[in-house]
């Protein structure tokens, strides 16, 4: 009884503060997160690229996972398979279409704790157009107070998806994503 009388009065007091949830900005200045992609290439070869541009923030509680938020905007035009050539085929109308879809977004609806640090992140993800519900299977890197003086947290996740859902005129079967999240808290 004791305890509990001591916790609420340091509580109250604000000497001890209840884990709350913070926002946090993507960390893409500092290099500090990717999005990447591997495709199969008309079952020849993988192949393997990313994209440059992209933002994003999130809110994170680690007492309640199921209340963080997820917001991901991608620049199409930006995809990089380290040849200019495709490159330019992949941002034509055969593929990303990027004179007429100028952003890709994903938006999570719910997020599952699975326990020891591995996470289902579900949520809208819209390419081409298109929208579709995908699942992200994450992992909680770390987290900890940064050189600088800020606070950071760190996730990786993975998730496919089909061409064929996303409406590409052409169509080599599936596309795996690989997130690398850096967040640095606001």
């Amino acid at each position: 009884m004791k305890k509990i009388l001591l916790a609420s009065a340091l509580l109250t007091s604000g000497l001890m503060a209840p884990v709350q949830a913070a926002d946090y900005v993507i960390d893409t200045k500092g290099a500090h997160a990717s999005i990447n992609f591997t495709a199969g290439h008309m079952g020849f070869s993988t192949l393997t690229g990313r994209f440059n541009t992209f933002s994003g923030k999130f809110s994170f509680d680690p007492a309640n996972m199921t209340a963080a938020k997820i917001t991901v905007n991608i620049d199409p035009s930006s995809v990089d398979s380290n040849h200019a050539e495709r490159d330019k085929h992949l941002r034509s109308d055969d593929f990303l279409d990027t004179s007429k879809f100028k952003t890709a977004k994903f938006i999570s609806t719910q997020i599952t704790d699975s326990g020891d640090g591995k996470l289902a992140i579900v949520g809208d993800f819209t390419l081409h157009g298109v929208t579709k519900s995908i699942v992200i299977d994450a992992v909680k890197i770390g987290e900890g107070d940064d050189p600088w003086g800020g606070y950071r947290v760190g996730f990786s996740g993975t998730t496919t998806i089909a061409m064929a859902d996303y409406g590409f005129k052409m169509n080599f079967g599936e596309i795996e994503l690989a997130l690398h999240i850096e967040g640095k808290r606001q």
